[in-house]
């Protein structure tokens, strides 16, 4: 009897696509509770407060403007309050941390805290995108599933990127796009057959919820789109991706720089997202297109019913709005205002050559549609997500050749003038490359420093080699001694194999000094140095160890790091992290039972 029941007992496989699947059904729904409450707070809060102020009657009322998203970011501060580091800001960074680096274990509250959060911000009128949040709030709810089953790391990532499949596919109507974006950026194009079914289970899944909510809408309306010469029309695309893909690069550096300025200013953390917020509104007084996700001004663009002027202004004030919203401490994502600023790009640059070329190339309303992909591509250096959410939206396979184009060609021109997309700017600031997994990760994170062994003798280059050779007999497992001069600092090191020709000669040993058979061109390295750096010289250089000094400037001996002692930090520093994730996970557990 116990043989005949294993039979009906889900295998591996199939429990990882039952798990999945129960991922994305609630991936969905937590997409219906996301986008009501953005709504509810839209509509209490912007078009009541609109109302209210009279701010449609023009004149002065307009100037009350700001005081709407103001308000929507000062209730976000008993929440910051209670739950620090946890709500301003651009937080998908982090979110990619925790999945990539660390254990994958996202608290339940994570949910609820996005969604209250972005709503306020978003539906007060400040400048973000639901969409990053949306897929946190999946990557939560699979994260939480994976702690209830007491999984793996590994199986942990995959249930976390299903959950993000979920989000992106429901809240755009694109099952596809939530595939590869989850494949592409949380997953970091490092995926294997058994992943990526769970990842389509939960997108498919995720779909079928919200299609049934809200109908088979696209999130845009996509006009009928059409290459009418394409001898033309391609080189012109081409030109455009260039465009895009600097446009992309400065639309980053000025995000982060915009970010940073805020992070210097001397104002108390819950006084920035209003100020934010004052100037957003000041922006929203002249342009208010800039305000919330963009997504009504976005339907206009790729209808051609926008003026390319607008649409150049249009350009920076969204990138500076989005900048200020969430680097002040607003809460959202950036995936929005890369489809607005994708969007006026390519309408601008589309009406222009359409009013120079009129017969050979398609409406403004074309470049428009294929500008969000090639800005979102150039952005997040996903082309794949943008090619498959442009092909979704728009249901035209037409429009797939030049939205490939100007994809590949946007993405490669952006990370060729920048390495760094929009998620990884941070990692590269902390000496990580996110893309390089978490056993290098943690290798960067540690410095030389802790790893030196400080009791180390060391010899002045005026001394002879009779000096040297003591120096080694009392020396436990050194092979090699800093050599100084006569201020103290390192001028090169000697070894055993520098003395080895004079060694039968007690004249050439007395009269021989350290300075003249030492190794002068020597590698040093700083106790600021990560251990990835040291592993890699010891590798390259073929050596065991080497001197470590106080500055490179300045080489006063500090002491000598071994290979072996590489190693054991890092060990030592995996048996930590892993005991520390283990009882993480456990107290987590517990607290939620």
């Amino acid at each position: 009897m116990l043989t005949k029941a294993k039979v009906f007992l889900p295998g591996e496989r199939a429990r990882v696509i039952l798990i999945a699947a129960f991922i994305g059904l609630m991936s969905g729904a937590a997409i219906i509770v996301f986008r009501e409450a953005v709504e509810l707070i839209h509509e209490v809060v912007f078009v009541w407060g609109y109302a209210a102020l009279g701010i449609a009657e023009g004149g002065w009322r307009r100037l009350l403007l700001p005081l709407l998203p103001m308000f929507g970011v000062s209730l976000l501060i008993p929440l910051s309050l209670a739950f620090p580091g946890k709500v301003n800001g651009y937080g998908f960074p982090a979110f990619l941390r925790r999945v990539n680096l660390e254990n994958g274990v996202i608290r339940a509250r994570n949910i609820f805290i996005k969604i209250i959060a972005t709503a306020l911000t978003i539906g007060s009128g400040n400048s973000a995108g639901v969409e990053g949040p949306i897929a946190q709030i999946g990557g939560s709810l699979g994260s939480q599933v994976g702690q209830r089953f007491r999984v793996s790391g590994k199986r942990m990532k995959i249930y976390i990127a299903a959950g993000c499949a979920g989000g992106i596919a429901g809240i755009f109507n694109a099952p596809l796009a939530g595939i590869f974006f989850a494949a592409e950026i949380v997953l970091l194009g490092t995926y294997e057959i058994s992943s990526f079914s769970a990842l389509v289970i939960s997108s498919a899944l995720s779909t079928v919820v919200t299609r049934a909510y809200y109908g088979a809408v696209p999130a845009f309306p996509i006009p009928a789109y059409a290459i009418v010469n394409p001898f033309v029309e391609l080189p012109l695309y081409t030109g455009m991706a260039v465009i895009v893909g600097v446009s992309a690069v400065l639309h980053i550096h000025f995000f982060y720089a915009v970010r940073d300025r805020f992070q210097r200013l001397p104002l108390h953390p819950q006084i920035k997202p209003i100020l934010g917020a004052l100037l957003v509104g000041c922006i929203g007084i002249f342009f208010p297109q800039v305000m919330g996700n963009g997504y009504d001004y976005i339907a206009k663009a790729l209808a051609g019913e926008t003026l390319v002027w607008r649409m150049m202004v249009l350009v920076f004030l969204k990138s500076l709005a989005t900048a200020i919203t969430l680097g002040s401490g607003g809460a959202g994502g950036v995936f929005a205002p890369a489809l607005f600023i994708g969007a006026v790009i390519g309408g601008a640059y589309g009406g222009i050559v359409h009013h120079f070329l009129p017969e050979y190339t398609a409406s403004a309303g074309a470049y428009a549609t294929v500008g969000i992909g090639a800005f979102l591509a150039a952005t997040t250096h996903a082309p794949l997500t943008a090619i498959f959410l442009l092909f979704e939206m728009t249901g035209n396979y037409m429009i797939i050749i030049p939205v490939m184009l100007t994809a590949v060609l946007g993405a490669l021109t952006s990370s060729w003038l920048y390495g760094d997309s929009m998620d990884t700017v941070d990692f590269t600031r902390e000496g990580i490359d996110i893309h390089e997994g978490r056993e290098v990760a943690i290798m960067k994170s540690i410095k030389v420093g802790k790893a030196i062994t400080e009791d180390v003798d060391f010899i002045s280059e005026t001394a002879n080699i009779n000096h040297l050779l003591e120096l080694f007999r009392f020396a436990r497992n050194h092979f090699y001694f800093p050599v100084i001069n006569a201020k103290g600092l390192m001028v090169g090191v000697v070894s055993m194999q520098d003395v080895k020709t004079i060694l039968h000669s007690e004249e050439e040993r007395v009269c021989h000094l350290v300075g003249a058979i030492c190794t002068r061109d020597v590698i040093m390295l700083t106790p600021d140095t990560n251990l990835y750096e040291a592993m890699k010289l010891f590798d390259i250089k073929g050596i065991d160890e080497i001197p470590v000094v106080e500055t490179l400037e300045e080489p006063w001996v500090l002491g000598m790091v071994k290979r072996q002692d590489v190693i054991a930090a890092y060990n030592h520093e995996m048996l930590k992290r892993g005991i520390n994730e283990r009882a993480e996970s456990i107290r987590m557990i517990c607290s939620a039972s």
